[in-house]
Order: structure tokens, then C-alpha cells, then sequence
């Protein structure tokens, strides 16, 4: 798909989709389901290897995004094949979710599991479509709700999933108490969310680091550092002459144990500050004592360092755990934090609206504003449909200069050296209202402004600004960290200090806005898959729904202005060579190439497959598909043909078995008949001397032979019953134990004598015909080489009695072969005669 397309999805508080109806969705169409997460994943896989296919969710705190992302992800995992390698990928994909959940969700007032940082998550696949691959990319963290949260609110989950999931060693080690002790989880005195169950999910947690491949040491060092940040946060301070002093220096001893650094260092970089100065030509480093409100900055600073780096390094090990060596095709989903409008409003969410805003621009331009623009490049005649731009916000946020943007301004008041807290914050109001007050979407207000975004007024509190967006860790709490026992701490602190270098320092606005274009770039060179999500109600209930609120939220969405665009424009648009290389196969005059020009083969195909005239329109260089049923009705062809096309491939396989079949059992017969030659033109032709039985000597023997009969052949044979157990003839006496008698045939050149106690029975052996009649009963022997007086070394002989009809027809062979059924080898006459085949019925 060229076209860019759009889902709406409402968050009705229950599952979209169960594991076992995923399968279900697999190779259905649109129409044939209906749209939800399932389908939308499924046009995912069909169409990644055309175009780079990334997923884009938006709409407010609470509608659903992380979740609907989840079964995105999930449904591609489930559906996609692949062997071990792949299947660990897909566990990875799978397990990153509840990993970045616990270390990167939170509780706010609207959503009890609010995304509070962004992520931009890469599914790679291989030529085959499976995924073995993957990347994620990471922005902002919400770091400053570590150290402080709004009322009824949460700090991140792996906090209280660490204090009830922990063990008793767990607890004992590092120190845990109750949530209530910690200074960085009481302030909110909300500790507690329904329906989640921070124990069990501190379990999944530890094991989706062991599935990622974290090293055992390494996720204990992750947890004692999340501790250490707890006891950190407990360490306040008091006023002494004009200078912060700990409060309890008993405090400082267990986080600087779980950190592994020297507690009287800890003391003295919480408290005190080292400034590089220059006099002269010379540098020299003072130690500048901090204020209470200085040493509390500083604390919060090193807390939310530490904390984004771990975040950082789980980033990261997810990625090594998934990085492949060459990209081919990829899915992207994004996930963002929504919308957010609080009753009080920070540089936190200032910088979030920001990235929705620019989010929205690109939903614009891509959607909206490229679709008319590019219906006037072609020709085609469409109705033009007005929508609001939000560049001009995006701009005002933004812009470098003439006039300069609120960033730009922020900046430079956090770069003068004196503009410190509540003074620096209202030195930026009065900047703001010199530079940009007159703005059509700019107001000013008590203590703060106010911005006209595309989802509606939001007031913003001035209070914390500077501050935040400054976001310094001085480099004397990178030393310390650097100084640290544990190697993974210090592995966490790779910055090279260097006292000479020069130049502002980033600030926080600076990387969110590089951040924000980057993934800018990154969108506007794909085909993005946009996925609204609207939040129907604030009480967080199933099926409750709030007319008023989804009605706001569709207005400011955009999503009006992108219906009545499609339903005036066209759902598809291909470029003529593009469309007749996936559609050539309807007909034959375009298969396998079309030898005319592009639109005419396009206007061709389509007259050919009979859709309406005013179904599409042809462009200058593109043709335009109206309705999605009719797209929809050409890859169904498509598809026939291909089944016909696997039919015949099919048939010419079955085809290339058979004759490989023939013409290996061609060869094995030519081989038989070759060695059965062979073996004939190597023979002696002489007759049979022996006398097995003793029939020379034994005269009462001869007598049932003519005058003129010699033995061919004799000797003993075993019958053997149905069950094949060997069957003998017991000869009573009187007065002596039973003797067994053997059983014994003897050959002659007309008379074949077959007996067991004594030759009784006489029958007339037939050459010719290979049978031996006696009434009703017959015998029927099948010699492989012929005549015994042909062959005097016979490969050996069955002798089977019975009714002939219940077997074969009169002068048919026997189709059993005895030189197979016996396995004797020409030569060992005498071991073939133990192993003579009888069969009595």
C-alpha cells in the first residue's frame, strides 16, 4: 500500500483480542473481519516487504495506546513462523513490554498505567518474513517523577513492585521497608492501584531480564541501585548559617553502601559544589558551599541520573539481545505518551504536548494536506476540503528566531549564569510576553501562559522551568559515581570530563526537540499505519461511555476533516508501472510484460476485469482506486491465479517424481534380469549326486519309486502352522516316550514325495506347469531357476498344500519369489535345506 491509512480504536477497558482467535484473522481481508488490532497487524505482515510499514498510535493519557501496541506486537509474534533463533526474537519482543512497563510506567491521575516515556519500536524480518530481528528507540523518560508525583499519583511501578515482590534476603539486603517510609514514594500517599498486583508482576519483571539475557550480577546491581535510590531520597537537610547540612548523617550510609561509594564523599558532593575558574591564564577549581535548596537539587539530580541511565542500559541490553547484523524490512510501532491536560501543567507536560503536536503536523502533511496536493499534481478532479493546520503552534514551540519560539527562549534564560530558581522562571514570563505575547495561539496568564494546541487550550505553570530544563548533573556526581566499587555503576557514568571544553551545556528542550524532528525525519520517509485511540470515559469502567468527551476528542483528532477527505478522494493510488507489476497476472495480454505504455496497460487490465468507470481515475503518472472493495476484488483475482499457477507447478512436480520413480525401476529391473544372466552363464549344468535321506541304502524307500526314477533332490523340512510355530508329527509307542518324526520331501524327474513319517503321499509333478494335483487339493512349487535338473544348485523352493483356488489361478506363478522369502545364497545347498517353507491348510 502507497496510501497511508488510519484505525480507530475506542479503549473499552477489556480484551480486544484472545491468543486463540488471532490465528483466525491469518489471510482474511478487511471486509471479510472487519478492522481491529488483529486485521491491522495482518496488513502489516502482508505488505512490509513493499514499503516500510510503521505503526503510529496517538489520542490522550489513558485511551489505549500501550495496550493496542501490545496486541500489535503480539498478533505479529504469534503469526510469523520461524525456528529457534526466531522464536527467541519473538520472546524478547514479547518480554520487553512488561520490562519497560515496571521501569517506565506509572500511575497518573487519568490512566493507572500511563506510558511515561516515548518508544519507537523496530520489528525486523528476514527475506522469508520472519522476524530476527529488532530496535528500540527511546525518549522522553519522565525523569522527574522520581524524585516527585501529583496527588493520586504513583512513582514508577518497579518501585512497589520491588517492595511486595522482594524476598525476605531481598528485603534484609537492601533495605526495604513499607512504602510509606520512603520520601520519594509518600509524598503522593498513593501506594495502591486496583486490579494490579505489584507482587506477581515483580516476578515477571526478574524474568524478563533473564529472558532478555541480562547477567544474574548485573540484574541484582539494577535492583540494588532502584533501592539505593529509595534511601537516597531519604537524606534531607537543614539550614546552618546560610549552608545545607544532612539532617541525619546516619542516612548517608546505606545508599552510598548499595551505590559502593565512600559515604563522607556522598556527604560532601550532596552539600558542596566544585566550580572551575580561570584567572588570568591560569584554571583553578574552588568548592562552592550549596544552599538547602541547592543540596535538595543536587540529591534529586543524582536520583534522576541514576534512574534514566538504568533505563538507558535496559534499553540497550534489549537491543543487543535483538540486533542483527544488516536491516532488510522492519515494522515500527510508536508509542507515545497522549495528550495531557492536568489541573496543573509543568515543563514535563509542555514538552509532551510539544511531541504530540509535531506528531499531529505529520498526520497533516502526510494525510491531509499531501493528499490534495498531490489530487491537483495529477489532475484528477476532487473537491478541496479545509482542515487546520497546526504548523503555526508547532512553530511558535519551536522556532529558532524572527520571532523566536518558547524553546529558544527557555534556553536562553537557563544559559544566564545568575538566573536562578523562581527568579530565572519569571525572568522566562516576561521574555515570553515580550517575544511572542501577541501570537494568535499565545496568551499570557497568572504565573504562567497559555497555549492554543490542536487539542485545545492547556495552561502551563511557569513554576520549575528553568529548572528542568536545565537538567545538569554536575560533573562532581559524575565523579562519584565513577568512583564507585561496582563496575556496572561505573559502566552507567562513561563521560570523559574534561574542565577545558566550552559551550552552553544541552538542555532539556534542546534533546526533546532534536528527539522530536528526528523521529520526524524517520516518519516522513515511510507510509505510516495511524492508529487514534479515544478514551470514552474518566471512570476507567467498561462500556461506560461519555458522549461529550469522544465527540472533543474527534474534532481535535483531526478525524472529520480525514473522513470527509477519503470519502471525496481515492483509498489507493499506484504508479502505472508499479500497479501492472502486481496485477499482470489478470490478464494475458499484460502477462508476463506489457509492451505498450503504462496507462493504457493499466486502463487495459481494469476495462479486463470489468470494474466501473467511476471506480477509479487516471492520473498523470498514478492510478486512483475510489473504493477499497474494489482493491480488494483485484487481489482476490490475484490470488486464484496464483492458486492455478500452484496447481501447475504441482502437477509438473508429480510428474518429475513419477518418471524419476519409472526410471529408477527401469534400472533396478534391467539389474535383475542382468545378474540373473550373469549367474546363468557362470553355472555348471550337472545333475544332482547326493543322497540326504540315506535312499540308496534304504530300499523299502525305493519301492515307492518307478524302476526308471532317480532322486533328483531330498531332504528333510519343517512346516511351520498360521502362528508360525514349528509344527511336528509325534509317533506314539507303547511303553517309550513319544518320538517326533521330521518331515521330508524327495524330487525325482516325474514324482514329487512329500510325507511325514513315511513317503505315503505320491504326487504327479508337472514341469510344464509347476502344479501337483491330488483331487480337489493341489500343491503348487515354484522353482526361481526352473527345474532342479536344470540347476543343480538350486537357491531353494516353498512347498505349499492346500486348495490351489484359494491362492492363485491354475499355471499363474506363485507371487511370493522364494529365493526372497527363503534369502539363501546359490552354493549352500546344505544350509537351504534346514529352512524349506511348508504350509498345510
Amino acid at each position: 500500500m502507497e496510501k497511508e491509512e488510519m484505525v480507530m480504536d475506542i479503549e473499552m477497558k477489556k480484551e480486544m483480542l484472545k491468543e486463540e482467535e488471532m490465528e483466525t484473522k491469518r489471510e482474511k481481508e478487511d471486509y471479510e473481519e472487519g478492522v481491529e488490532m488483529g486485521r491491522t497487524g495482518e496488513e502489516a505482515i502482508r505488505y512490509f516487504i513493499i514499503i516500510s510499514y510503521p505503526f503510529f498510535f496517538s489520542g490522550e493519557s489513558g485511551a489505549g495506546k500501550t495496550v493496542a501496541a501490545k496486541y500489535i506486537m503480539g498478533y505479529i509474534s504469534k503469526v510469523s513462523g520461524g525456528g529457534e533463533k526466531v522464536q527467541h526474537v519473538k520472546d524478547i519482543i514479547l518480554q520487553s513490554n512488561p520490562l519497560l512497563e515496571a521501569f517506565g510506567n506509572a500511575k497518573t491521575v487519568r490512566n493507572n498505567n500511563s506510558s511515561r516515556f516515548g518508544k519507537y519500536f523496530e520489528i525486523q524480518f528476514s527475506r522469508g518474513g520472519e522476524p530476527d530481528g529488532g530496535k528500540i528507540s527511546n525518549f522522553l523518560l519522565e525523569k522527574s517523577r522520581v524524585v516527585s508525583q501529583n496527588e493520586c499519583e504513583r512513582n514508577f511501578h518497579i518501585y512497589y513492585q520491588l517492595i511486595e515482590g522482594a524476598t525476605a534476603d531481598q528485603k534484609h539486603n537492601l533495605g526495604i521497608m513499607t512504602p510509606d517510609y520512603y520520601y520519594y514514594l509518600n509524598q503522593s500517599e498513593t501506594y495502591v492501584v486496583d486490579g494490579t498486583d505489584d507482587r506477581s508482576d515483580f516476578q515477571e519483571t526478574m524474568n524478563a531480564m533473564d529472558v532478555i539475557g541480562i547477567a544474574r550480577q548485573d540484574k541484582q546491581l539494577v535492583v540494588q541501585i532502584i533501592a539505593g535510590i529509595l534511601h537516597l531520597g531519604n537524606i534531607g537537610f537543614q539550614e546552618q548559617g546560610n549552608y545545607a547540612q544532612v539532617e541525619n548523617p546516619d542516612l548517608l550510609a546505606f545508599p552510598a553502601y548499595l551505590l559502593g561509594i565512600d559515604k563522607d564523599r556522598l556527604n560532601d558532593k550532596l552539600t558542596s559544589r566544585k566550580m572551575d575558574s580561570k584567572w588570568g591564564g591560569r584554571s583553578e577549581s574552588i568548592n562552592v558551599t550549596l544552599n538547602v535548596e541547592q543540596a535538595s537539587y543536587t540529591r534529586d539530580a543524582l536520583a534522576k541520573g541514576l534512574y534514566s541511565r538504568v533505563f538507558d542500559f535496559l534499553v540497550e541490553s534489549i537491543n543487543r539481545a535483538m540486533r542483527k547484523p544488516n536491516e532488510e524490512y522492519s515494522i515500527g510501532v510508536l508509542d507515545i505518551y497522549g495528550f495531557e491536560i492536568f489541573q496543573r501543567n509543568g515543563f514535563e507536560q509542555f514538552c509532551i504536548n510539544f511531541v504530540n503536536e509535531k506528531l499531529q503536523q505529520i498526520f497533516i502533511e502526510l494525510t491531509l494536506k499531501a493528499e490534495q496536493e498531490e489530487y491537483v499534481q495529477e489532475g484528477i478532479k476532487w473537491t478541496p476540503i479545509e482542515y487546520f493546520n497546526n504548523k503555526v503552534v508547532c512553530d511558535l514551540i519551536e522556532n529558532k528566531l524572527n520571532p523566536p519560539g518558547i524553546m529558544s527562549i527557555l534556553d536562553d534564560v537557563c544559559a544566564t549564569v545568575y538566573a536562578k530558581g523562581d527568579g530565572a522562571d519569571q525572568t522566562l514570563l516576561q521574555k515570553l510576553q515580550s517575544a511572542v505575547g501577541t501570537h494568535e495561539h499565545f496568551n499570557g496568564s497568572s504565573g504562567g501562559f497559555v497555549v492554543h494546541h490542536y487539542a485545545g487550550k492547556v495552561s502551563y505553570d511557569v513554576s520549575g522551568f528553568c529548572e528542568r530544563n536545565r537538567d545538569v548533573l554536575f560533573t562532581d556526581l559524575i565523579e562519584l559515581m565513577q568512583s564507585s566499587e561496582f563496575a556496572f555503576i561505573r559502566t552507567l557514568f562513561p563521560e570523559k570530563l574534561d574542565s577545558d571544553k566550552k559551550g552552553r551545556p544541552t538542555t532539556a528542550g534542546s534533546k526533546i526537540k532534536k528527539q522530536a524532528n528526528d523521529l520526524v525525519n524517520t516518519l516522513m520517509k515511510c507510509t505510516p499505519h495511524y492508529i487514534r485511540c479515544i478514551k470514552p470515559n474518566e471512570t476507567k469502567r467498561p462500556r461506560d461511555w461519555e458522549e461529550s468527551r469522544v465527540k472533543h476528542q474527534v474534532e481535535y483528532l483531526g478525524l472529520k476533516e480525514n473522513i470527509r477527505v477519503r470519502r471525496a478522494g481515492f483509498a489507493y493510488r499506484r504508479l502505472f508501472q508499479k500497479f501492472l507489476q502486481r496485477y499482470a497476472i489478470l490478464t494475458p495480454e499484460t502477462w508476463p510484460r506489457w509492451r505498450g505504455d503504462g496507462r493504457q496497460g493499466v486502463q487495459h487490465l481494469l476495462r479486463s476485469v470489468n470494474m466501473d468507470a467511476d471506480q477509479y481515475q487516471m492520473g498523470r503518472t498514478k492510478v486512483f482506486v475510489k473504493n477499497p472493495e474494489s482493491l480488494f476484488l483485484l487481489e482476490e483475482m490475484r490470488e486464484r491465479k496464483f492458486d492455478g499457477f500452484a496447481r501447475v507447478i504441482q502437477k509438473a512436480w508429480r510428474r518429475h517424481i513419477a518418471i524419476r520413480k519409472y526410471e529408477q525401476m527401469r534400472e533396478e529391473a534391467s539389474h535383475i534380469l542382468y545378474n540373473f544372466k550373469e549367474r546363468r552363464r557362470n553355472s555348471i549344468n550337472r545333475n544332482f549326486v547326493g543322497d540326504y535321506l540315506g535312499m540308496e541304502d534304504k530300499p523299502e524307500l525305493r519301492q515307492f519309486l518307478a524302476k526308471r526314477e532317480r532322486i533328483d533332490f531330498a531332504d528333510s523340512v519343517t512346516k511351520y502352522d498360521r502362528r508360525f510355530k514349528v509344527s511336528v508329527v509325534v509317533c506314539p509307542t507303547f511303553g517309550k516316550p513319544n518320538i517326533s518324526k521330521p518331515r521330508f520331501v524327495v524330487r525325482g524327474p516325474t514324482l514329487l514325495f512329500y510325507d511325514s513319517m513315511i513317503l505315503s503321499r505320491i504326487y504327479t509333478y508337472t514341469q510344464g506347469a509347476r502344479v501337483i494335483r491330488r483331487g480337489h487339493e493341489g500343491v503348487f512349487l515354484d522353482i526361481m531357476s526352473g527345474p532342479i535338473a536344470a540347476d543343480p544348485w538350486p537357491m531353494g523352493f516353498a512347498v505349499i498344500s492346500g486348495s490351489i483356488s484359494k491362492y492363485c489361478k491354475p499355471h499363474h506363478p506363485w507371487p511370493i519369489q522364494p529365493h526372497i522369502t527363503l534369502g539363501c545364497k546359490a552354493g549352500h545347498i546344505a544350509s537351504v535345506c534346514q529352512i524349506w517353507l511348508s504350509f498345510s491348510l
